[in-house]
């Protein structure tokens, strides 16, 4: 059972935003869109974990995606946690092509790929950080203990995987995404004791979603752009022109000749994103590029969102469900 389903990154959702909101002659571009695509890469490795892991018993299973806990004021983050009546098991994946050797004398993982080598962080060293930081999280909480478990998850099926003959904890740790059910199994006869009951799985899974905490970082401050360098207005959904000009209350794009009642809540998920979760009359006259105060009210008024302080200086804000990305 899928207790905390797996979403869209914020950083790629943030990166796609400044992306769009750069013009394209803008120095940062290109490393934007590497950081994207490494971004990307990522997260698609992790989606192909989502159809072995459907193979696993609802009843048996239950899997939280992408979460973020803190433990004694340091975060550690996991890709996948699957939790079992028996054990835990913390999921690590790799999107990585090419030939990949875990090197257990130096601890790193070393990438061949077109005759060039290239060396990644030690994903093996990271896993029993995490084992450490949730067996603490567990007792902190008052949650049951129970064996920690962790897997490094190659995501494309052509990677080879190499490493030293003695090398224990790669023999035993790395496997490709589609062995991972076989690999489960192997866990439910190596570990036959039920330490929790049905009801404390659940007390664990809520206690798990409520305590993920997701990094939010500014990435105008992250890649020191400033706001006026970002390109305003309402873009068109069809064609992506901007700006879009607002009249008879609807956007209409002077390029294709769409009209769309609802562009700005896009151009404002964007705001969201990079800017913040708070606006006024004339941040929000700005960013969209209209001049009438009484429109930019209407428009506000139309969100029907909370706000607080004076007519003149109210403060809308912008967490409310089907406006806030991903929502």
């Amino acid at each position: 059972m899928i207790i905390k389903k797996r979403e869209i990154p914020l950083s790629i959702l943030k990166l796609q935003a400044l992306l769009r909101r750069l013009p394209k002659t803008h120095p940062k571009v290109p490393l934007l869109q590497e950081n994207l695509a490494k971004r990307q890469s990522g997260y698609n490795g992790e989606k192909a974990l989502d159809y072995p892991l459907s193979f696993l018993s609802e009843k048996d299973y239950y899997i939280l995606h992408d979460l973020r806990l803190k433990d004694s004021g340091h975060y550690f983050q996991m890709d996948t946690l699957i939790l079992n009546s028996n054990f835990l098991v913390i999921v690590e994946v790799k999107n990585i092509s090419g030939t990949v050797y875990f090197d257990p004398v130096f601890h790193q993982l070393i990438r061949t790929k077109d005759g060039e080598e290239t060396a990644f962080k030690d994903p093996i060293s990271q896993l029993k950080r995490q084992e450490l930081h949730l067996k603490n999280w567990l007792a902190k909480n008052d949650l049951p203990t129970l064996p920690i478990l962790s897997l490094v998850v190659i995501s494309n099926e052509q990677t080879i995987i190499r490493t030293a003959n003695n090398y224990k904890d790669a023999a035993e740790k790395v496997l490709h995404a589609d062995h991972l059910p076989n690999k489960l199994q192997q866990f439910e006869k190596m570990y036959q004791v039920k330490r929790l009951t049905g009801k404390q799985i659940k007390k664990a899974c809520r206690s798990l979603k409520k305590a993920d905490e997701p990094l939010q970082l500014s990435y105008l401050e992250q890649y020191d752009i400033t706001y006026d360098e970002l390109v305003k207005g309402v873009f068109c959904p069809s064609c992506q022109s901007h700006p879009m000009i607002r009249v008879y209350g609807s956007w209409n794009c002077l390029s294709c000749g769409n009209k769309d009642k609802d562009a700005h809540i896009l151009a404002l998920q964007d705001y969201i994103l990079l800017v913040g979760t708070t606006i006024t009359n004339r941040k929000l006259r700005d960013f969209l590029m209209i001049h009438s105060p009484n429109l930019a009210t209407r428009l506000l008024q139309m969100l029907n969102l909370p706000s607080e302080g004076s007519t003149r200086d109210r403060i809308y804000s912008l967490n409310k469900k089907g406006l806030t990305p991903m929502s």
